[in-house]
């Protein structure tokens, strides 16, 4: 299995901190961001897609050809236009079932491994702070109905937690629908999952990383 995980961005809401290091290399609890992530990818992933772009040659110089054991393929997003864009980016690289996270996020391996269990999955989690995310809606059968980037009026408090389980066939969906200079992913997960039903999982450990603020909090739920 692959996994592609999204890694190019300037991290501007994490400054000071990202104006020399990229945020998937700043430390949180001593380890890189990228190093949690990568700890918690399952048994079952061989090759990690690492897309790169702002800071990239110090991720390059981290990360290396292989990292945690698996095979590393780097793809550069030279212009920053958004998560739809740098997905559309590993196209030709994708075969069959793959994850797809961010790099600056923290996961219980448990909830990785547990989405990975459905042929397509979403993990989600509740927030005080629905604006900060994509929130979802679920179906009556528990699959993603609605997928709603950063909405001024939340129609839930469900936020997707940014780990995904999809197939190539998401490519039959280009990204298209431009905001604020970006293509984002929740528009093409949303038509996807109109024909191939994506399971929504909720999980129990999700420390998202967005301001400087936010590391010493995950410093104190990582020391339990």
């Amino acid at each position: 299995m692959q996994c592609v995980i999204l890694a190019a961005g300037k991290g501007t809401r994490l400054r000071p901190l990202t104006e020399h290091t990229p945020k998937p290399l700043v430390k949180v609890a001593g380890k890189a961001l990228l190093d949690h992530v990568a700890e918690a990818l399952p048994s079952a992933v061989e090759e990690i897609i690492l897309v790169i772009g702002y800071l990239g040659e110090q991720i390059r110089a981290h990360c290396g050809d292989t990292y945690f054991g698996r095979t590393v393929t780097y793809v550069e997003q030279v212009e920053q236009k958004g998560t739809g864009h740098a997905l559309w980016l590993c196209k030709d690289l994708i075969k069959g079932r793959f994850l797809y996270m961010f790099a600056d996020d923290i996961h219980g391996k448990a909830d990785i491994t547990r989405a990975c269990s459905y042929t397509r999955s979403m993990l989600t989690l509740t927030t005080e702070t629905p604006e900060r995310f994509g929130i979802v809606l679920r179906n009556p059968d528990g699959t993603l109905g609605e997928f709603v980037e950063k909405p001024v009026h939340a129609p839930s408090n469900l936020a997707s937690t940014g780990v995904f389980v999809l197939d190539q066939k998401i490519f039959d969906y280009k990204p298209e629908i431009e905001t604020n200079g970006e293509y984002y992913h929740t528009n093409i997960i949303k038509e996807y999952a109109k024909q191939y039903p994506i399971a929504v999982v909720e999980q129990t450990l999700w420390i998202p990383i967005g301001y400087p603020e936010d590391i010493e909090k995950a410093e104190r739920l990582l020391a339990g």
